[in-house]
């Protein structure tokens, strides 16, 4: 049986309340008394619950979530997602606040990470840009004792905490084994839409799609990377533009960003040519697109399961407790029309 308060109490011969000063070091117990207790603690193996001394003494966590500032529905979910969180926050014993930040702007992000070092939040959440200068940022909190965790796209060689999305590779893989499988051994083209190869999971996407696109698909050849920089507009131009001039393109994958305007210029070619489409994140319009058969498969992951995760990290990772990595693993949803929720 797990020692308790109690067998503390009795093997050092003192009371219950001398022994609760001690565990919260507070005063007014003589330093002969405290030998006794800390000793009695170490010979009968106790282990503190944190979590329940946190909650018997009404502490909050102050969380931050740094977002990026863009015209992204993915990322307008995720927001909606830690804005539930703050309305869950006085169940949760949080104090969560949102700073935004332009999209893809290491600069931006690195002066947010920085004040954050001086104000010293109970843990700080954030989606990465994956740029030198942010690793040394997150690093710069890590080392003063701020518990980070990344969200959504990854930080490469940081030392934050841990990382709250889906394995971006294997999603990557993925969507090149549906494209090829539905494509049936046809030659041709891919386009592949992203917001930013400046951010590690659109990176890691693509590197899984070419490989499996390289080693198993190999009629199927994918054209340069067209960045939209999460603006809807800009990636209508850009992929309206692509279908416009290459006659050979039979396949388009998105790697997460600018749905709205490929779906925009999707619509529009629907009339010249039938193209098999892949995307990420499903959202209001891409679950439209889904059912219209304007997209055929949707590779999705939770951003409530997302921001849940994070806050369990942060809280654990500020108590000084272990993460049950397997509660944590953000899994990988595919939709077809046929399976939607």
């Amino acid at each position: 049986m797990r020692p308790t308060v109690h067998d503390i109490a009795a093997a050092a011969g003192v009371s219950l309340a001398t022994v609760d000063r001690v565990l919260n070091q507070r005063p007014g117990v003589r330093h002969v008394t405290r030998e006794k207790v800390e000793n009695a603690i170490r010979e009968i193996g106790y282990v503190r619950d944190v979590a329940a001394a946190n909650l018997a003494k009404g502490r909050t966590y102050p969380l931050v979530f740094i977002l990026p500032t863009s015209d992204n529905s993915f990322m307008h979910g995720l927001n909606d997602e830690v804005q539930a969180a703050i309305a869950r926050s006085s169940v949760e014993r949080t104090q969560i606040r949102t700073v935004e930040v332009p999209a893809f702007d290491p600069g931006a992000l690195v002066r947010v990470l920085d004040e954050l070092g001086e104000e010293r939040p109970s843990g700080v959440a954030l989606v990465a840009t994956d740029a030198p200068e942010v690793r040394d940022a997150v690093d710069r909190l890590v080392k003063d004792g701020i518990p980070v965790v990344t969200l959504v796209s990854d930080l490469t060689g940081s030392q934050r905490h841990h990382y709250a999305g889906v394995d971006n590779i294997a999603a990557g893989r993925t969507a090149a084994r549906l494209l090829g499988r539905f494509l049936g051994g046809s030659k041709g083209e891919v386009a592949v839409l992203a917001g930013s190869m400046l951010v590690r999971d659109h990176r890691e996407r693509l590197e899984g799609f070419a490989a499996v696109m390289a080693a198993e698909f190999p009629s199927l050849s994918i054209l340069p990377v067209i960045e939209g920089r999460d603006d809807p507009d800009m990636a209508h131009m850009l992929v309206a533009d692509a279908l416009s001039k290459k006659s050979g393109i039979i396949g388009v994958y998105s790697l997460g960003a600018g749905n709205r305007g490929l779906i925009k210029a999707l619509k529009e070619k629907a009339v010249d040519r039938s193209l098999t489409v892949v995307a990420h994140e499903l959202t209001a319009h891409t679950r439209a697109a889904l059912l219209d058969g304007t997209i055929d498969a949707i590779l999705n992951q939770n951003a409530g399961h997302e921001v849940r995760s994070a806050i369990r990290v942060l809280k654990a990772k500020a108590d000084g407790l272990s993460v049950i990595e397997a509660q944590e693993r953000i899994r990988l949803d595919i939709f077809l029309k046929d399976n939607l929720p």
